[in-house]
């Protein structure tokens, strides 16, 4: 049976994920779709039911699982009440605007007892750096010393204010960094360029290994993202996902996009074939939990408080739960879904 799935929020990464599920995804279909701009969400939803109050949704019968892209602030609350319902949920990133939040809705799956949260970090499902993840586990370069991050955007929106290069694009950073690596951070420090951009962050993990992060958010040439991975024996890089080269006028040349959906368009179509997979048969899939987001969350706003000192912050989230130590899915059975 298809799982019925309800998408929250319809902007561009809310469109985009309501578009993956109509044409791109096996095993499920775009059941509803909600934004307060009900014209808006009738054209992400082209001819699924339409909502305008997100709980009702969640609440709806005719909704087996619920992907959230509604604005950030909106995130946690809405996770909670799809624990309430017992319903999977892919939340896109953050999990929640603050640490303590996000500490409530992990409390909360603790509680009910199962996994039922994912969070949307797709650079888990994208082909360059599951390359660079299985290389460093089978050991093709010897033991890691140094990961380089690099994250540029052509130029911040005007919302993108204060210290949101840290807790709505670095953060992506954080949580590639433990999963790439294995390690837990313990601490960091971060160096400003002029006006705030850009920064240079650099963390030490639990495994002695260095993680540098340039986050430049007005670089002007393109959307730019790229990891290498240093080993006592050689290094791993991601290659520039580019389908052509020209070679015009004496020139070879490629292109960057100007955002972030082109670049990540398959990582985040196979992320939702993933979800999808793990809510219909109860098998894992790679990508973050709830104590995942939580940590991400938490890291965030601790060296926020670095930036703001310019002193290193010695990093601490506590203790992950029991729930998190083990590779438990969300499972669609509890509420009627049968594979």
């Amino acid at each position: 049976m298809s799982v019925a799935i309800g998408v929250i929020g319809t902007g561009v990464m809310g469109s985009e994920h309501a578009r993956i599920l109509r044409e791109e995804t096996s095993g499920a279909h775009l059941a509803a779709v909600c934004d307060a701009d009900e014209g808006r969400a009738r054209t992400a939803g082209a001819g699924s039911k339409v909502f305008t109050d997100p709980l009702a949704l969640i609440n709806s019968n005719d909704v087996d699982a619920v992907v959230i892209a509604a604005p950030d602030a909106m995130h946690g609350g809405l996770v909670l009440a799809c624990i309430e319902q017992g319903k999977p949920v892919l939340c896109e990133k953050p999990l929640a605007l603050t640490a303590a939040e996000a500490l409530q809705v992990v409390e909360a799956e603790v509680a009910k007892g199962r996994r039922l949260v994912q969070v949307g970090y797709m650079r888990r499902f994208d082909a360059p750096y599951v390359e660079m993840k299985r290389l460093r586990e089978d050991g093709a370069i010897g033991k890691p010393v140094i990961l380089h991050n690099v994250h540029r955007n052509p130029v911040a929106p005007a919302w993108f204010r204060g210290p949101m290069s840290l807790t709505n694009a670095f953060v992506h950073e954080i949580d590639l960094s433990r999963w790439l690596l294995g390690s837990e951070m313990m601490s960091a420090r971060v160096d400003s360029g002029p006006v705030g951009d850009p920064l240079m962050i650099t963390m030490q993990t639990d495994q002695d290994e260095i993680v540098s992060t340039e986050v430049f958010m007005n670089c002007g040439y393109g959307y730019h993202v790229h990891s290498q991975l240093v080993g006592r024996h050689g290094t791993i890089e991601t290659a520039l996902p580019t389908a052509t080269v020209r070679d015009v006028s004496g020139q070879r040349s490629s292109a960057y996009p100007d955002n972030w959906i082109p670049r990540f368009r398959n990582a985040y179509a196979i992320q939702m074939g993933a979800w999808v997979k793990s809510v219909r048969s109860g098998e894992p899939n790679n990508g973050a939990s709830a104590w995942d987001g939580y940590v991400t969350t938490s890291l965030a706003e601790q060296i926020v408080a670095a930036l703001d000192t310019g002193a290193t912050a010695h990093l601490a989230v506590g203790s992950r739960p029991a729930l998190y130590g083990r590779r438990e899915c969300p499972q669609t059975q509890a509420h009627g879904m049968q594979p």
